[in-house]
């Protein structure tokens, strides 16, 4: 697949081949929505917990004798029918991950990529450099390109100035080659990515089909 390559300030000059194992597969929908699924599954965290009676403080002494007394027998004042006592069937952190074998994974990837690339929402440039970290400099680069409503940026590897200069501006994600992943692809109206990290992408991905 032949697509034009920009430079920062928007201007055609010149055109790449993008890899047909990467960036030319068929889409199958009920593949990426399974990896996207199992994403943002991955990413949530347990966090509602409640404190069983060996967790919770006290109760080492049983409160009175077992018998004589006319009253009902017990053991601890951290049993569950106590006040402060233990909470019996509550909730606990639980795991939301779920699995998906690697090679589903990858091809899900490709597919995600091989749609955009089809729908034009990828976006190649010559290089992408900032010397130093600039809000107002990325916001430059994104109007020349004509992407106002937001872009994934795709550097070749972790570039300090480049995530820098992106995070603050509103819809606008910068991450790299080697952790690129499915939601990402397909969340963000376009991929703004250079002719080196296209290069990594294929490499990581091509190989692996």
């Amino acid at each position: 697949m032949q697509v034009p390559v920009y430079d920062m300030a928007g201007k055609i000059v010149g055109e790449t081949e993008l890899n047909e194992a990467v960036f030319g597969v068929p889409f199958n929908e009920g593949l990426v929505h399974q990896a996207v699924i199992r994403y943002l599954a991955n990413q949530r965290v347990g966090t509602a917990n409640t404190r069983r009676r060996s967790e919770v403080s006290g109760g080492g002494r049983k409160p009175w004798r077992q018998k004589g007394t006319g009253r009902a027998r017990q053991g601890s004042i951290r049993a569950p029918q106590w006040r402060g006592g233990g909470v019996v069937f509550g909730p606990h952190p639980r795991d939301y991950r779920q699995d998906m074998p690697l090679k589903m994974r990858r091809q899900a990837l490709r597919c995600a990529l091989s749609q955009r690339a089809r729908e034009g929402a990828i976006r190649v440039l010559d290089a992408l450099t900032i010397e130093r970290p600039k809000t107002k400099t990325m916001v430059q680069i994104l109007n020349a390109h004509g992407l106002d409503r937001g872009a994934l940026v795709v550097t070749p590897e972790v570039d300090q100035n480049v995530y820098l200069s992106a995070r603050n501006i509103p819809g606008v994600q910068a991450t790299f080659a080697s952790e690129l992943n499915i939601y990402d692809v397909v969340r963000h109206p376009v991929i703004l990515i250079p002719l080196e990290a296209v290069r990594r992408l294929e490499q990581r991905l091509a190989a692996a089909s």
